[in-house]
Order: C-alpha cells, then structure tokens, then sequence
C-alpha cells in the first residue's frame, strides 16, 4: 500500500492549496485609478466605483455593480500553486 503514499500526500496538499488559492486577503472598494496593479483607469473614470478583490494566489479579481469586469494577474499551473502554498 505504501505505493501510494505519495499520491495520496501530493493530493492532500492540491486540495490544501485550491482552498487556499480561492481565500480573499484584501477587498479594496475604491474609485481610485492608482492601485498598483491597474492598467485599467476606464474603469473608474468619471467617479465610478470598484470592488477588487485580492486573492491568497496573486490574483485580483474586479467587480462593478456586483459583476466581474476583469482579473488581474494569471492562474497559476498546479505545481506552481503546490509550490506557492508550500512556501506560505
């Protein structure tokens, strides 16, 4: 049975780190056209308000009036998700 040791373990932790990919550690609600990370100041021209929503995997997902507009950033592969939450 040991074959499959590490299988199993390597799924645990795939499950572990989508969990924690999927895991919001910021929300800025903003009309600002400075954020780091924003190459779209359409967006909030003109006083129109945003939600951006910052994720544990770098992605930063946006909202106007309750609907995504955009995600900044890109989606990691598994093995460069795996290795990020094993370095958190």
């Amino acid at each position: 049975m040991t074959q499959y040791d590490e299988e199993v373990e390597r799924q645990r932790i795939r499950e572990k780190a989508v969990k924690w990919a999927s895991t919001p550690t910021a929300v800025h609600t903003h009309s600002l056209g400075s954020m780091y990370y924003d190459d779209r100041p359409e967006d909030t021209a003109n006083d129109k308000c945003v939600t951006d929503m910052e994720f544990a995997n770098g992605i930063i997902k946006r909202y106007q009036n309750g609907e995504l507009i955009h995600i900044f950033g890109k989606e990691m592969t598994e093995d460069e998700l795996i290795d990020e939450f094993l370095r958190k």
